[in-house]
């Protein structure tokens, strides 16, 4: 599991905190950092790990989802099946697909921008993550099976593309500025929105092309089962021998479903998403694994937040404090719930693989969903 550090940081934590949580990987945000501080700049600081201070690897994202959302709105909801919000209506004229790529307009000054999938790729090396990602278009669940099968067509050209302008830029060549790192792995993204024969062939043709990974991407379900059901008609037609990333996923269940499914790799904004509101991650399936700090019936809690956790928070402070630091709209609260949710959800992915280990991931699997 990586932690999302969108803009080049994960919320409210330093890196050191980071790996001390258990961190392994984590992810940046292609879109965000292009627009704000810029991929030359970063290039010119030696790269992302050395300008933001993180020592470990970094996956970025295309910037495709962030793109969409500006004509899509809610991309999150609308990805999964939801409807949008009042707050994330669609927004017609924000972005222009085209077959070249896509013109959208920046959010921080309204200034036109074009990502093609060179271009995308081109800010990745100049990011310089571990793991880069291919430009992809998102269709929303409400699309239909007719523009789904459009969008899968032009993303695979898309893809293609994408690989062939990585594979012409290896040694850092063709390049405007000097490439921070020369070991980048490209992934692939399977497509295909909720429809079968598209998944099927969307995973057999990205398979081909000799990518390095593949990610599970485009729109995955209106809800958690059908989020297994697209897992279920995809994952049996992509190569054994590749890593496989399921993009956007980091609730406990569907981590431990995902794995079962034959998922590697997940991230999500959910652990300092859920640390800002006071949402703690706990051992409880009957609660969702979520605590809420503010409850009252926590002020003269001397517990944990989690009694088995091992992460500073947990060792150092009661429920009791950190609802004091909530109610008095304390900063520190908000880090020592990010802090605790990143290493809670590290720990269980470390239990998941000493149990595939030990030959007892079922077992695993069913004493977290309380089955």
């Amino acid at each position: 599991f990586m932690p999302v550090g969108t803009r080049g940081t994960v919320k409210s934590l330093t890196p050191g905190e980071v790996r001390d949580a258990g961190a392994q990987i984590i992810l940046g945000n292609t879109y965000h950092l292009y627009l704000q501080p810029g991929h030359e700049l970063i290039a010119r600081m030696g790269g992302l790990h050395r300008f933001m201070g993180w020592d470990g690897p970094i996956l970025t994202d295309s910037g495709g989802f962030q793109v969409f959302s500006l004509v899509y709105g809610g991309i999150a909801d609308e990805v999964k099946g939801r409807r949008p919000s009042q707050q994330a209506q669609l927004k017609p004229g924000m972005v222009k697909v085209t077959e070249n790529g896509v013109i959208f307009r920046s959010y921080i000054d309204g200034s036109k921008h074009l990502f093609t999938p060179e271009r995308s790729i081109e800010i990745q090396k100049g990011i310089g993550a571990d793991i880069i990602l291919c430009f992809d278009e998102l269709p929303p669940f409400r699309a239909g099976y007719d523009y789904t099968a459009r969008s899968l067509e032009r993303t695979h050209r898309w893809e293609a593309r994408c690989l062939q302008f990585h594979q012409n830029t290896l040694g850092g060549q063709n390049l405007s500025f000097a490439a921070p790192n020369l070991d980048q792995s490209l992934f692939g993204i399977v497509h295909g929105g909720v429809f079968e024969n598209l998944r099927r062939a969307s995973a057999e043709y990205i398979g081909t092309l000799g990518f390095d990974g593949l990610c599970i991407g485009g729109s995955l379900g209106k809800d958690k089962q059908q989020i297994n059901e697209v897992v279920d008609m995809t994952v049996p037609h992509m190569p054994d021998a590749l890593p496989r990333h399921l993009l956007g996923i980091g609730d406990v269940d569907d981590l431990l479903e995902g794995v079962a499914r034959g998922i590697d790799m997940f991230d999500c904004v959910s652990p300092t998403r859920l640390g800002r509101h006071g949402a703690a991650l706990v051992r409880d399936a009957a609660r969702k694994w979520r605590l809420n700090v503010q409850n009252a019936s926590l002020r003269n809690d001397d517990a944990p937040l989690d009694a088995q956790c091992r992460c500073y928070t947990c060792q150092h402070y009661s429920r009791a404090y950190i609802h004091h630091l909530f109610r008095a709209q304390e900063l520190l609260g908000i880090r020592l719930v990010s802090v605790h949710n990143v290493a809670f959800l590290c720990d269980l992915m470390a239990e998941v693989r000493d149990s595939i280990r030990e030959g007892r991931f079922a077992a695993l699997r069913r004493e977290w969903l309380g089955e």
